[in-house]
């Protein structure tokens, strides 16, 4: 296996016995295999719409399918399986269209190779023999590390998008103009020959279209939900049955509250879906009680000591060990080998497991803290930050966000986020907050110091808080006292990154190292034009920052 997509890939430069992650060689082979599929699906799906003709299952598959192979998201063989053999069957339906559309214009159809004529072996173990001869090294080997690291920014950017674009369109926002890039970049990594500039181009194009993704997915979540308003989370456990969600799906949370009213079950969230205490529709249920542990890199941990059930409802999953595995669930695209998956919502063994498990014997002593401070949120009061930047109590704004891991080095985010001097306002959002956000920071004039924007998701969030600061200072976010002090793991921060690029946000930090497919060729041309650099030490950082 080769694969270097996340932040804690082996040394630095790629796992290739077993993945950091949990990904077993077999996982590695069928997801290469899937992505390669999914390209065949682009070379048609691009090509026959440009004769009018589009299909939308082919749209809403392909960013499925990309997102099942974003890291820890499905370790299961043999839903792969099924996903490739949909891949094919989807793959030849758009291609059949694509024939008929040639004919009825009159026009001879182009002879495609490569993705386009890939057909599925029959048995998972052949499927593996054929994933692992379309591994994404052998783009290594036929570009050079330079051109495969650039071709590979984009598909992983296509990944993070591609979550983000699942996400929106459950909650039924869609734009036709995504899926077209969707399909005409996946043609385009096909396409053989590439130029270092045009990469790049296309990456930055995607940080653009990503942005509207995120824009449809803000759309969906408080258009369903409700703008999040600022909340006070409990973080300790209350007396009773209980539930914990992880993941990032507000859907499967929300029919879970649902179906779990009236039993006697206290709902808490874990990881990423802590913000979710803050949307109106969701924070109106009385069993909705709290937030249980940190960061999805814990998870081990803290659900072995969980007495109830476990529900994760996208991307973030670990190895599940023995001791909770029978009351682990999966939903949406998240599987774990041997792990009870959760079909249309129906979440009553998910009941049934907490109502067997002993729950919480007591009350805790009550601690909380407080979330939703998304853009409506922040805009509400928004002449009171103006006032307090212009009068000289807020010296300067600093976004330190983004993902968390258990690679050493993010202690750095904790540190920094202690020595932000108190004139200084802290945006953050993301897993990374569990780095500092139970921390005490204090306000400034009544304005809390730390700001939790929301999850990773809500990256929309923190970039209309940037951009309308800038408006109001006649300035661009560039001339703002703003500054992105950025940690990253897996696609969807990829994605995030380009749009923040696009956006020509220059001098950003971005730890705790950089991706291992970013070559220094693709990094010069990053410094030369965004001076985008990696983070150092608090200390000296802090000192760049503020020009001390």
């Amino acid at each position: 296996m080769f694969c270097y997509q996340c932040e804690q890939t082996a040394k630095g430069t790629g796992c290739t016995a077993f993945g950091v992650c949990g990904k077993d060689p077999e996982t590695a082979a069928l997801q290469d295999l899937l992505v390669y599929a999914i390209l065949g699906i682009g070379q048609y799906a691009h090509r026959v719409r440009q004769y009018g003709v589009k299909n939308h299952d082919a749209d809403v598959f392909v960013a499925e399918a990309l997102f099942s192979t974003i890291t820890n998201v499905d370790f299961d063989p043999e839903r792969l399986k099924s996903l490739l053999h949909k891949a094919y069957n989807i793959k030849e339906k758009v291609k059949q269209q694509y024939l008929d559309a040639c004919r009825q214009s009159g026009k001879t159809p182009e002879d495609l190779s490569g993705p386009a004529i890939w057909k599925p072996a029959d048995s998972l173990d052949q499927l593996i023999r054929q994933g692992e001869s379309v591994t994404l090294e052998n783009n290594i080997k036929e570009y050079g590390e330079d051109i495969a690291g650039l071709m590979h920014l984009i598909l992983y950017g296509l990944k993070g998008m591609a979550a983000y674009v699942d996400h929106a369109q459950i909650l039924g926002q869609e734009d036709d103009n995504v899926y077209a890039f969707f399909h005409e970049t996946l043609n385009f990594l096909t396409k053989g020959q590439f130029t270092l500039d045009e990469l790049l181009k296309t990456a930055l194009k995607c940080g653009e279209v990503n942005i509207r993704i995120m824009e449809l997915l803000d759309k969906a979540n408080t258009g369903t939900y409700g703008h999040p308003v600022p909340t006070a989370v409990p973080i300790t456990a209350k007396k009773g049955k209980a539930i914990v969600v992880s993941g990032h799906d507000l859907k499967d949370l929300a029919e879970l509250l649902k179906q779990t009213e009236g039993k006697g079950i206290n709902i808490y969230t874990h990881g990423e879906m802590l913000p979710t205490h803050a949307y109106p529709e969701l924070k109106k249920y009385p069993h909705f009680v709290g937030n249980y542990g940190g960061a999805w890199q814990d998870q081990q941990k803290e659900f072995d000591a969980f007495p109830g059930a476990i529900l994760m409802t996208t991307n973030c999953i670990q190895k599940p060990k023995e001791s909770y595995k029978s009351r682990i669930f999966t939903s949406g695209l998240v599987a774990w080998p041997g792990v009870t998956h959760i079909t249309d919502r129906n979440f009553a063994p998910v009941i049934e497991a907490a109502l067997a498990a002993p729950g919480f014997p007591e009350d805790e002593p009550e601690k909380t803290i407080i979330v939703g401070f998304g853009h409506n949120a922040v805009m509400g009061v928004a002449d009171q930050v103006i006032n307090a930047v212009k009068s000289g109590a807020i010296r300067h704004f600093f976004l330190i966000g983004g993902c968390d891991g258990a690679k050493t080095g993010r202690n750095y985010y904790t540190q920094l986020a202690q020595m932000v001097p108190r004139d200084s306002v802290i945006l953050t959002l993301a897993c990374g907050k569990y780095r500092f956000n139970k921390l005490e920071f204090g306000d400034i004039g009544g304005i809390p110091r730390l700001l939790d924007v929301g999850q990773c998701n809500d990256a929309y969030s923190a970039i209309q808080i940037a951009v309308a600061l800038a408006n109001a200072f006649n300035t661009d976010v560039n001339g703002l006292p703003l500054s992105f002090i950025l940690s990253w793991y897996e696609q969807k921060a990829v994605c995030i990154l380009l749009s923040l690029l696009h956006l020509g946000i220059k001098n950003m930090r971005l730890g705790p190292s950089l991706p291992a497919f970013v070559t220094p060729a693709a990094l010069k041309v990053l410094q030369e034009n965004f001076n985008l650099m990696t983070i150092t030490t608090p200390e000296a950082d802090l000192k760049a920052i503020l020009g001390e």
